[in-house]
């Protein structure tokens, strides 16, 4: 194993075996490595939860020695127009495989493709399906067009769960020597959400300046602030003391280097996650009303701090 590698590809899984969490698609995969033989496919989901992995260790159980000469890996956010379609990957798919029976053609970001590259790879998977068979990888599967959905197998990839994420941390800070307090499990999960190459690489980041890491390295390094910190500010606002809520969020932007849309985030999972006796249902449903509302002007650039502001203004209302 390449030690100067990041830690997200030294621990990338080789094998489908090695794939942490969903079972079901890793079985029907492992059942389409066994008899050597795959329709095409389209796997959806969040960013980091193993779509690449899966397509690459399938691969590799498929061709063994030969996987560089049968599998052609294409990140369609690069290279999305029709050209790529004509030239790349129809040259790639009408040539014959090398000691197999087909050749895999990996699109990854292919909801990235343009609607004309699209039309055109409906047409191409056709043609060359005795030689090649293609998997497509995309996060939206609505942006991918209704004939080449049809075309394919979809596998959905899910959010991984606490527990997966954990082990896989877990297995990863014993081969690197590395000592998690139980609060930093937790802070990784919080910071990821799911997301098992964020969880690593944030890790990664930890581990360069301490060997014994804690919840607070976790945080400083995603650039996030403590749940408790973002539930603090959001009940303060609520209560009606704004500028105490002003202050706080002051702190939280300087202090963690938060951008608008990171606290936003932050402030719709604590407030979805705050208690009956602190919110009540009613009141919670004007707030995410008005956090939809906010994120929205802040999608369209206005400007961060005094629309942040403006929101904990919104909240008083509703004490």
């Amino acid at each position: 194993m390449n030690e100067s590698l990041p830690w997200v590809e030294k621990y990338r899984p080789q094998k489908l075996s090695e794939i942490v969490g969903h079972t079901e698609i890793v079985k029907r995969l492992k059942q389409y490595a066994e008899n050597k033989n795959i329709p095409n496919m389209l796997f959806t989901g969040s960013a980091g939860i193993g779509k690449t992995s899966a397509a690459v260790a399938l691969a590799k159980e498929i061709y063994g020695d030969n996987f560089q000469q049968n599998f052609l890996e294409l990140n369609a956010s690069d290279e999305r127009g029709i050209d790529v379609v004509r030239n790349t990957i129809k040259d790639f798919a009408r040539t014959l495989s090398f000691d197999a029976e087909f050749k895999i053609i990996f699109l990854d970001e292919s909801d990235a493709l343009t609607s004309d590259a699209q039309q055109a790879l409906r047409r191409t998977m056709e043609k060359y399906t005795k030689t090649a068979r293609f998997i497509l990888s995309c996060n939206y599967s609505s942006k991918i067009i209704e004939p080449i959905q049809s075309r394919c197998v979809v596998s959905r990839f899910k959010p991984l769960t606490s527990k997966e994420l954990n082990s896989r941390i877990k297995e990863i800070s014993e081969k690197e020597k590395i000592n998690l307090t139980e609060k930093a499990f937790e802070a990784l999960n919080y910071v990821s959400a799911g997301d098992l190459r964020k969880a690593i690489n944030v890790l990664e980041a930890a581990s360069t300046l301490n060997k014994k890491i804690d919840e607070n390295e976790i945080y400083d390094i995603a650039s996030r602030a403590k749940p408790e910190e973002i539930k603090k500010m959001i009940l303060t606002a609520v209560k009606g003391n704004f500028l105490e809520a002003k202050k706080m969020l002051e702190e939280l932007m300087l202090e963690h280097g938060m951008n608008g849309e990171d606290v936003i985030t932050q402030i719709y999972r604590e407030t979805v996650y705050c208690d009956e006796t602190e919110i009540n249902s009613k009141t919670k449903i004007e707030l995410i009303s008005e956090i939809g509302e906010y994120n929205f002007r802040l999608t369209q650039g206005a400007n961060e701090r005094i629309q942040l502001e403006a929101l904990l203004a919104q909240f008083g209302k509703y004490k």
